[in-house]
């Protein structure tokens, strides 16, 4: 059966006309192209690269970037680009994300013109793949306490240090490397090959199995002058880029709880016990009530964002609230929905159980839940509780 996404509040007539087909063609694309293949990858802890070209012949790599053969699409048609992946699967999105709004963008925000010539266009081709390397092994929520260092040498830079769950590492091009110049944060691009520089593929994990998470080490990297991202100075600048990706997310995790509302509204009309549908039943129909309602809020505060975005007006800590409800939200709706599908929830056969565990990573990466808990209570109080 088609998927039927819920749309109680008529938000689709708040979309525009091109809004609404880019989200309709990513929608065909992931039904397609991602569900049929994601569980397999899912099991085998296998990223689908097969499925990078596709992805850019229809654009959706960088999509918002402006100039340099991208199509420079708006807040809200990016988020339903993003909304539509992570239904298919959080790992899927991710690739995207990272490339996208952690790669491309600060290259195209803090690069110079020679950087963004290079690697823009072949970036948003998917014939070269990039990650971010921000978050280190002893430094996650507090990336203040950044100890990889870069020190001048001769018409270069050396690196050393550590990066930890970087995605798509181990299949990157290169990395943007943030590290500590003379006390400043700066930002490096570092290519695959340079000498010192390696990718540790991070195995057994139980959540985002269908993605690329490595560990990133720098033994004395020499770097050229040329390497350094010229407009990042200062954490401010990292945490710029992850703004810009954490808006995404909020539109990702609503397209899991999608998916997973729509896997069990339509088991629980095919379920059937004590000779009735158990979407008869009264605490049945009270978890889909919740999960309507919160999926309602999710997409207008999402939509809301976007033009706001849109709009040069979205404050980091709109973002926060964003990210930081929708990802609270869909876990526990996935959770509701695993329930309702009972044992049969458990297996790769559904895929409430993978996007619950997938949603496990997504409520904890870039910014955890508790961290935007904090940054929401500065907004509030102008008290700093960091510290």
């Amino acid at each position: 059966m088609p998927y039927e996404p819920p749309d109680f509040f008529d938000i689709e007539s708040l979309l525009s006309e091109d809004e609404r087909m880019i989200r309709d063609n990513v929608r065909q694309w992931v039904d397609e192209r991602v569900l049929p293949i994601i569980a397999d990858h899912y099991m085998a802890g296998t990223f689908p690269g097969e499925l990078i070209p596709e992805m850019a012949e229809m654009g959706l790599l960088g999509a918002s970037i402006e100039g340099y053969g991208c199509p420079g699409l708006g807040a809200v048609a990016y988020g339903l680009i993003l909304q539509e992946l992570e239904r298919g699967d959080s790992g899927v999105r991710s690739f995207a994300s990272v490339q996208g709004s952690l790669v491309m963008w600060p290259i195209w925000r803090y690069g110079s013109e020679e950087q963004k010539k290079r690697w823009l266009p072949a970036l948003h081709q998917g014939e070269t793949i990039g990650c971010f390397g921000l978050t280190e092994p002893d430094h996650g929520s507090d990336p203040g306490g950044m100890e990889t260092k870069a020190v001048k040498r001769g018409a270069g830079y050396v690196l050393n240090g550590a990066k930890m769950w970087i995605t798509n590492a181990s299949m990157a091009d290169v990395a943007i490397v943030w590290a500590r110049l003379d006390g400043d944060v700066r930002g490096f691009l570092v290519e695959k090959g340079t000498p010192g520089f390696s990718a540790v593929k991070m195995e057994k994990k139980y959540s985002l199995r269908a993605s690329d998470t490595s560990e990133l080490v720098l033994q004395d990297v020499e770097v050229p002058a040329d390497s350094m991202l010229p407009g990042a100075k200062g954490l401010k600048a990292p945490l710029g880029c992850l703004t810009q990706a954490r808006s995404g997310i909020a539109w990702g995790a609503c397209g899991a709880a999608l998916a997973c509302y729509d896997e069990a509204r339509r088991y629980s009309l095919q379920r059937t016990q004590f000779d009735v549908p158990i979407g008869k039943f009264q605490l049945t129909q009270a978890k889909l009530a919740e999960m309507l309602t919160e999926i309602t809020k999710m997409q207008l505060l999402n939509l809301r964002l976007g033009r706001l975005k849109e709009e040069g007006k979205a404050s980091p800590a709109m973002v926060s609230l964003a990210k930081r409800n929708a990802c609270h939200e869909s876990l526990r709706i996935a959770r509701d929905c695993r329930g309702i599908l009972g044992a049969n929830g458990i297996t790769a056969e559904y895929q409430v159980m993978r996007h619950m565990c997938n949603l496990e990573s997504v409520l904890t990466y870039e910014g955890t839940h508790e961290i935007h808990t904090l940054v929401l209570g500065q907004a509030i109080t102008g008290l700093d509780a960091f510290r």
